[in-house]
């Protein structure tokens, strides 16, 4: 086990390390279902690094061992119409704003050192004073028990528009002082 050193990255940076942010995705999540690499690009580079204020930090030893980024998300923003409805309880929280956590991977050579715990640290660094949103696919308890030792709560489920994908599961963390 060797030092591992956090860096964030800009927009820019993180599209042009998109090749290896995906190699390491898939790495991460090696046979689990619905894993995709296409898919999961055109999501980074498509969808979340379009977002205002796109962040990301990335772990490494010096190989990539580890990437989280995500957003902000005004509500009544683009970001907001890809739901069908929104519970209350996420709703209330996120009256103005929220900043959502788009993704977590940690590679597996690199798992149950904390590692996850940094980046997400790292990443919310900055938005203490806003609530944070995680969006999580059924099923996927390994993201449930870590958002729990988090302090973060679930607070139902976002199902996308057009109900072609199963809806997610919403977690929220209230902002710190």
């Amino acid at each position: 086990m060797g030092t591992v050193f956090l860096r964030r990255l800009t927009r820019w940076q993180a599209e042009t390390e998109r090749e290896d942010i995906a190699d390491l995705y898939v790495a991460a999540l090696r046979g689990e279902p619905g894993q995709d690499r296409a898919a999961f690009l055109r999501a980074l580079v498509d969808r979340d690094a379009q977002q205002p204020e796109f962040t990301m930090v990335v772990a490494g030893d010096p190989a990539l061992a580890g990437a989280a980024w995500g957003h902000r998300a005004d509500r009544g923003g683009a970001w907001w119409e890809r739901f069908a409805e929104v519970p209350t309880e996420v709703a209330e929280q996120t009256a103005r704003q929220v900043f959502v956590v788009a993704g977590l991977v940690v590679a597996p050579r690199r798992r149950r050192e904390g590692l996850a715990t940094r980046l997400q640290q790292q990443l919310l660094d900055r938005v203490r004073t806003v609530p944070a949103l995680a969006l999580v696919p059924p099923g996927n308890a390994p993201a449930r028990a870590a958002l729990q030792s988090w302090g973060w709560a679930k607070a139902g489920q976002l199902a996308p528009r057009g109900g072609e994908d199963t809806p997610l599961e919403a977690w929220l963390r209230s902002p710190g002082p």
